[in-house]
């Protein structure tokens, strides 16, 4: 019996060391957008907390309404409070959707092929306002942005949200509202905020500390379409090891168990 401690024994550090290599390997595997530790972020910029007027880019999906005479027909809608033009008052509420391809044009009925991209709301409007002057009396176009989004990623596995932005001044916190706030496993200090550029190999990347009142500043960030903002999670060692060195040690067990009951007969 003494021999099998001792053979035991004799293997237990290295059965350790096993354990200890392997759960490096494995340990926190669900943390993305990781940063080495002297990583240089971006500065936050001057003039971040003002809502910049958005301007069309490739794939996005707009909403177009158009009215003749200044939109007369439209106030008339509302102001009489019903209409026997069930065509016009489905056009009022939905409008019509259309998507701007890779090289910013978007194909609209009448006028056909229209480079949209570049252009602020108000641009895009007038354009085609002088665009369908050609074939209606003053015509009024209302258009929306209908896929404008950030993601936002809690700080807990299963729970990332894609936020649709309905105002052009949503900040950084009003996101992480709208995305059930900051989990309990996520790290209020250390949230990274990644803005796409021209280059889409470059963003920006910004670290954002919400754990103390001062940082309101940076949480009142005015976010822009497909920001992502990534709460980092806790790194829980203790919990992860303890899972990872159960089943090894429910095996060693086993084949303790195994040796005494082969001892016996």
């Amino acid at each position: 019996m003494r021999n099998f401690w001792k053979k035991w024994w004799s293997i237990l550090p290295v059965l350790a060391v096993l354990l200890t290599m392997n759960s490096c390997g494995v340990l926190n595997q669900n943390i993305m957008l990781r940063t080495p530790k002297e990583y240089q972020f971006d500065p936050l910029p001057a003039d971040s907390a003002l809502a910049k007027e958005y301007k069309l880019s490739p794939n996005d999906v707009i909403e177009l309404r158009l009215f003749a005479n200044d939109g007369f027909k439209m106030i008339d809608i509302i102001s009489s409070g019903g209409s026997n033009n069930t065509g016009t008052n489905l056009m009022l509420r939905n409008g019509l959707e259309y998507t701007l391809d890779q090289a910013g044009i978007c194909k609209l009925p009448i006028v056909g092929n229209v480079v949209l991209s570049g252009m602020t709301l108000r641009e895009a409007e007038k354009h085609l306002e002088d665009r369908y002057s050609e074939f209606y009396v003053k015509p009024f176009v209302i258009l929306q942005v209908i896929n404008r989004r950030v993601i936002v990623f809690p700080g807990e596995a299963g729970t990332a949200r894609v936020i649709n932005l309905v105002n052009n001044n949503t900040t950084v916190i009003e996101a992480l509202a709208l995305a059930g706030g900051i989990s309990a496993n996520g790290k209020a200090q250390n949230i990274k905020l990644i803005r796409q550029t021209k280059d889409p190999n470059k963003p920006y990347i910004y670290k954002l500390d919400l754990s103390k009142i001062d940082g309101i500043k940076q949480g009142n960030m005015v976010v822009q379409t497909n920001d992502i903002i990534y709460v980092e999670p806790r790194k829980r060692y203790a919990s992860q090891t303890l899972r990872e060195v159960t089943p090894v040690l429910s095996l060693l067990t086993s084949m303790i168990t195994f040796y005494f009951l082969v001892q016996r007969f």
